[in-house]
């Protein structure tokens, strides 16, 4: 299947990860209120840190290993297994380490119910085996099984949660419906790979793992650390503000990493096969995707953040307005700092090169979040995320540009910037001076950069992924 096919399923599945969820968000939010939407948000920030520790760099690896024993039925099994026995090791050392602190720390043995439903989170990831199917390239079959979930998942809540006190109801479904994903996924494996102990190498994979794995636990303390220590050191309500900010930035990020998912295992088939050519090519195409969707995205968001937020989560979240505009330039800076990361540092496996990265960001998201966060709470936080993204995005960029000479494209971004000033102005007018209130104004603004977008592609920009999408739509549509 070709990488337009894969974008577009992958695009649905990881988008379907933060959509579905939004479709019944303002369901919830209005039903559990701001603070017990803090309290879940708080608490999956900390059950998503054992994930990691489950998980450790076994995603990463696991693509990488899969992606190269495609046609090999044998050599993917043995992959396969011995992957699985590491995770199995793994998963059980997180699901100890969860028990302990729960009842260890009061904070956390107060919600003693969600946290053991954190463990059916747990082993829902260790059980997923995303790993197995994106390095097989089998996006469509990801994409029809999590849309099944996901609907299960929007029914299930409108039928069982009601009111405030209803939110641990709401976790478990979260819970389960990770879980679900996972028993299918395990049932359909079998197709592709036969678990066996005859040649596995564990201890292969223990160490590129342990890496991959400390880089995500590290990045983590810069992106969801700043919910926990949100949590400790002000109130469910902040908390509250602080993650309804970042909903939208995640949702759009996560339409991106589709892309990144789907060129990862392409772009390590096409490094163990020495084919620098393809690789530069697909790295291209990548910047151009990633320029096609955040900035008229940017813009439009930071713009009309408040009424986002009111969409989202409806009134009493105003404290949220701020905080979403700070978060909302974080779309292309995470997005290009994927591209970097996702598409050249692991699939030429310098493992080493991510810690280092990793180890910077984390330092300064602790260091800005001790600084920031107690006294500015949820606006805070998201200074410290910012923060921590740009170091991490500079660091990336200077040492891909000397190892890998991958140039970061400064007039490109530019002559982006500069073609949707226009539209930015436009946009700023409509949310000053039209009468039609805040939503009615947010659409229209919205179809009006629609329209620009591909009117400047077509004039302007001219960027290749953007009118190979435009001209696919416009043949389907015929």
């Amino acid at each position: 299947m070709g990488l337009k096919q894969n974008f577009i399923y992958s695009s649905i599945v990881t988008a379907s990860n933060y959509v579905f969820p939004l479709i019944v968000y303002p369901y919830i939010s209005r039903v559990l209120g701001v603070s017990n939407i803090g309290i879940c948000n708080f608490i999956d920030s900390i059950i998503n840190y054992f994930v990691f520790l489950s998980m450790l760099g076994i995603s990463a690896v696991g693509i990488r290993e899969i992606a190269t024993a495609q046609s090999d039925r044998k050599k993917r099994s043995q992959i396969f297994s011995s992957i699985i026995c590491l995770n199995s090791i793994f998963t059980l050392i997180a699901i100890i380490a969860l028990i302990l602190c729960t009842y260890f720390i009061p904070k956390l043995y107060q919600y003693l119910p969600m946290m053991y439903i954190g463990i059916i989170k747990l082993i829902g990831n260790f059980l997923m085996l995303e790993w197995l199917y994106k390095g097989l390239e089998n996006f469509k079959y990801i994409t029809q099984r999590t849309l099944l979930i996901k609907t299960l998942y929007v029914i299930s809540i409108f039928v069982f949660v009601h009111n405030a006190n209803d939110y641990t109801i709401y976790y478990l479904l979260s819970a389960l419906m990770v879980f679900g994903n996972a028993l299918i996924n395990v049932a359909y494996s079998r197709h592709f790979v036969s678990f066996t102990i005859t040649g596995i190498k564990v201890f292969k994979y223990l160490k590129p793992s342990i890496t991959l794995g400390t880089y995500w636990i590290l990045t983590a303390l810069y992106t969801s650390f700043n919910t926990i220590f949100l949590g400790f050191t002000s109130n469910n309500e902040q908390v509250g503000f602080y993650t309804t900010a970042s909903k939208l930035m995640t949702i759009i990020i996560a339409v991106y990493s589709a892309w990144t998912s789907v060129v990862m295992p392409r772009i390590s088939s096409t490094i163990s096969s020495n084919n620098t050519a393809e690789f530069k090519l697909l790295i291209t195409k990548s910047i151009s995707a990633l320029l096609t969707f955040s900035i008229p995205t940017i813009v439009l968001s930071v713009i009309f953040s408040p009424t986002i937020v009111y969409i989202i989560s409806g009134s009493g979240y105003e404290g949220a307005y701020l905080p979403s505009r700070i978060i909302m330039p974080l779309t292309f800076i995470v997005g290009y700092s994927q591209i970097l990361i996702m598409q050249v540092i692991i699939p030429n496996k310098n493992d080493n090169l991510l810690f280092v990265i990793s180890a910077i960001g984390a330092f300064i998201g602790i260091l800005s979040n001790i600084i920031l966060t107690p006294h500015y709470m949820a606006i805070g936080a998201s200074l410290s995320w910012f923060i921590s993204e740009v170091i991490v995005l500079i660091v990336s960029i200077y040492f891909t540009q000397h190892q890998f000479d991958i140039q970061f494209p400064w007039a490109l971004v530019a002559k982006n910037v500069v073609a949707y000033l226009p539209a930015t102005v436009c946009c700023i007018c409509i949310y000053l001076y039209l009468p039609f209130g805040s939503i009615a104004d947010f659409f229209i603004a919205a179809i009006t950069m629609g329209v620009y977008a591909i009117v400047i592609q077509y004039c302007f920009l001219k960027e290749e992924f953007a009118l190979s999408l435009i001209n696919k739509i416009k043949i389907r549509i015929k």
